[in-house]
């Protein structure tokens, strides 16, 4: 049987997509690799070593005290310009595990930690660290947007007034940088005066974001910062953190968003319940190798890829 032109044709055309194909897959495979060997040589910004956080809680009609582990023994590396993932089901600890990091656990009665934690050569855990000098240097974005009740301008202001006296014009430029870099200021740069309560739940995040960035921090925390907002405006909040990602920030996400884990997370860790940590690989290894990874792994990806 004879092939019309046309058939021929889209015969050809199908033979040299499949080339493009594999090609372009061959070059992907080969940039995520070179991908993974820089953050794999890049020095670490933070490290975690044996980490442990205690809680009290109170037992019985005469409240006797009980120390619970919410983080047991944990150790990893964040290295710079890269983004730790950080997943696993509700109540393992992965929140607790972010807030250490900034020391703010100690917001809360009767809680402690263990261990070190190396920022710059030095234990953040030591009682002389300045917490604000840390707060300003480590950013975090919390589950629920928090803008102060203030303009959208104070709000980026305010931490930025606390350690440095910029004048008018100094402040104007680096309220309009952190908003730029949250991919908001075209949204906001014309009601600055406006109170950021005012805002939409996705916006007043990616303010939050913009307020974390304004004292050009070293490294980004971020617990579930789009689990509190409407699904219509979660994309544009992922869309500035992958963003934040490909400028090389450094950051730590706790998250639900598997697909987000899967194409910017450099680095993915699963911890179950009990605060330890199970794996601590690449996104590669975690999506795509389902052969090398614990039974409570898979388990846990099954329910979250599966629906």
């Amino acid at each position: 049987m004879q092939l019309s032109n046309v058939q021929t044709k889209l015969m050809l055309g199908n033979i040299y997509l499949n080339q493009i194909r594999k090609k372009y897959d061959f070059m992907e495979a080969e940039y995520l690799s070179m991908q993974d060997q820089l953050i794999t040589n890049a020095p670490p910004v933070l490290e975690a070593q044996q980490l442990t956080r205690h809680y009290s809680v109170s037992q019985g009609l005469f409240r006797d005290k009980g120390t619970v582990k919410a983080l047991n023994g944990v150790s990893f590396t964040l290295k710079k310009a890269s983004t730790l993932a950080v997943v696993g089901e509700s109540g393992c600890g992965k929140s607790t595990l972010l807030r250490t990091f900034n020391r703010m656990f100690e917001l809360y009665p009767e809680q402690r930690a263990e261990g070190e934690i190396m920022f710059n050569g030095k234990n953040i855990l030591d009682a002389k660290q300045d917490l604000n000098l840390l707060r300003a240097r480590i950013g975090m974005v919390f589950q629920k947007p928090t803008p102060f009740p203030m303009s959208i301008y104070d709000n980026i202001a305010f931490g930025i007034r606390l350690y440095e006296d910029l004048s008018r014009s100094e402040m104007d430029d680096r309220v309009e940088w952190a908003l730029q870099k949250a991919a908001i200021w075209n949204e906001v740069k014309d009601k600055l005066g406006q109170s950021g309560l005012s805002l939409s739940g996705g916006q007043q995040q990616r303010v939050a974001i913009a307020r974390a960035l304004s004292m050009d921090p070293i490294a980004m925390l971020f617990d579930e910062p789009t689990s509190a907002l409407d699904p219509e405006m979660v994309g544009e909040v992922l869309d500035c953190m992958m963003g934040l990602a490909e400028e090389g920030m450094t950051m730590m996400v706790v998250t639900h968003e598997m697909g987000f884990a899967k194409k910017v997370g450099s680095r993915v860790i699963f911890m179950d319940v009990g605060g330890k940590i199970l794996e601590d690989c690449t996104k590669d290894e975690f999506f795509s190798h389902p052969e090398n990874r614990q039974p409570r792994t898979l388990e846990f990806l099954s329910k979250i890829l599966g629906h």
